[in-house]
């Protein structure tokens, strides 16, 4: 069930948000002993947030009232262990005070439902940690759900949650949504709070929401969008009425298809399953412009000679102290931002305003870009090399150039469902000049209004309270 038809029940009494909550606590404790999307459930906590939502019900009810969230765990939840998904924290770091992400969906109402798994401190795009464990993608269980927020895209596909929060530094929200079945989007750099987010990268790094609708996602990224005095790199502009945007359609807008992402690199029935999306656009009346930016792998570069050292940075004093204690892909990597000289950092910041000044023209005239989100089927687990093209290459290595340059010159993007491949989800991705949320959901509001495929679940076994949520 979307947020927006269980806020509606909600709201009308059909149902409680202490039966909404424990009907997805029904479902994790069913489904997630395979999955492995949640590391923390706080199902206690989340109960009697539910009963203080129902003694509440004659105030001011926010849009998220009673409607149960689930949180990636590198996002502080007060009085809940914010492990990162590493052996390094594990549970012993108790935040006292929630993020400013679940502060402000607090405020709107929501419940907390937990902590959900994550690629080691949100550093990889798998979401196979040695511990807590691999999270399961739930439209085949022997797959990865991507990285890093995976246990945000694969709870949203599972239905263990109405809606998650993911962070992303260089896909982090995209690739799960993509390969998961599921709406996911990334915010302009400094639309939303970082406060309270255990950090990648903090020139990259930012929080939204992974939600089966953009409908879905222009509701909580309206209750968690805005300045945060707690957090200097906040925007201090006005949040837009994103949902309120979704009536006005995609006609006339126009967008640019980036053939490069199409032409290789890529799966070829993935590619034309996303054409096919595209081209739904233009019969919503949509103007499509056929577009190349070659600049786009020079970004994936400059984006690792900053974000390396800046992991790097982040953990200098814990790479001494519990070194052992990483797992070895995010040992390697930041090893390699330790080694990184100060003149490489200065480098790619330069090279990446550079590149900014470079790009950012194309949306004077357009209004968007699109591509495929994802151009492989994702791996089994335990799997990290691919072929492509017939190249076998690092799994890393296959998807960059589709994702980080977006993160790298701070925009915003998204990926929506937009069909299946040999039986798992394609997702359809786009992006739009700073502060463009607005448009991207209307380009994935538009395309669902079309089709069915955000509407699709995965063969799971059915919980005993499923006719309540789904």
């Amino acid at each position: 069930m979307t947020i927006a038809r269980l806020a509606e029940r909600l709201g009308a009494g059909e149902l409680s948000p202490t039966e909404a909550t424990r009907a997805y606590l029904d479902r994790i404790e069913l489904l997630d002993p395979e999955l492995n999307h949640y590391i923390t459930v706080l199902a206690d906590e989340a109960l009697a947030e539910a009963a203080a939502r129902e003694r509440d019900a004659k105030g001011d009810r926010g849009p998220l009232w009673g409607v149960p969230i689930g949180i990636k765990d590198v996002i502080d939840v007060a009085g809940a262990p914010t492990s990162a998904a590493s052996k390094v924290f594990e549970r012993r770091n108790v935040p006292r005070a929630d993020a400013a992400t679940v502060e402000r969906l607090r405020r709107a109402g929501a419940v907390i439902l937990g902590k959900l798994n994550t690629h080691e401190f949100a550093f990889g795009a798998m979401t196979t940690s040695p511990w807590p464990g691999p999270a399961r993608n739930p439209w085949d269980t022997s797959r990865i759900c991507g990285g890093s927020s995976g246990g945000s895209g694969g709870a949203m596909g599972a239905d263990l949650a109405a809606g998650t929060l993911g962070t992303d530094t260089a896909g982090s929200i995209r690739i799960p949504a993509a390969v998961c079945g599921v709406t996911g989007l990334r915010p302009t750099t400094g639309r939303v709070s970082n406060r309270g987010v255990v950090p990648v990268s903090w020139t990259f790094d930012t929080v939204g929401p992974l939600c089966h609708t953009a409908d879905d996602c222009a509701i909580v990224l309206e209750a968690i969008a805005g300045h945060d005095p707690g957090d200097p790199t906040t925007v201090d502009a006005p949040v837009p009425a994103y949902r309120a945007e979704l009536a006005r359609g995609v006609e006339g807008l126009r967008i640019g298809v980036l053939v490069e992402r199409f032409e290789s690199g890529i799966v070829p029935g993935i590619a034309a399953t996303v054409r096919a999306a595209v081209d739904r656009l233009a019969e919503a009346g949509a103007i499509l412009e056929e577009v190349r930016l070659p600049n786009l792998e020079e970004a994936t570069i400059v984006q690792q000679l900053v974000m390396l050292p800046e992991a790097a940075s982040v953990h200098r004093h814990r790479m001494r102290t519990q070194f052992a204690d990483f797992g070895p892909d995010v040992r390697v990597r930041l090893l390699a931002g330790m080694l990184l000289p100060a003149t490489a950092y200065v480098t790619g910041q330069r090279a990446r305003r550079t590149l900014y000044e470079r790009i950012a023209p194309i949306f004077d005239r357009l209004d968007a870009l699109v591509s495929p989100a994802f151009p492989i089927v994702p791996p089994p687990i335990g799997e990290t090399d691919v072929e492509v093209d017939g190249v076998t290459m690092p799994y890393r290595l296959s998807f960059l150039v589709y994702q980080s340059p977006w993160s790298c010159l701070g925009l915003p993007a998204l990926s929506t469902p937009a069909g299946f491949h040999e039986g798992m989800p394609v997702s359809m991705a786009a992006t739009g000049p700073r502060l463009g949320e607005g448009t991207l959901l209307r380009i994935a509001h538009a395309l669902q209004q079309v089709t069915d495929w955000h509407a699709r679940r995965p063969p799971l076994a059915p919980a005993p309270s499923d006719d309540l949520i789904l």
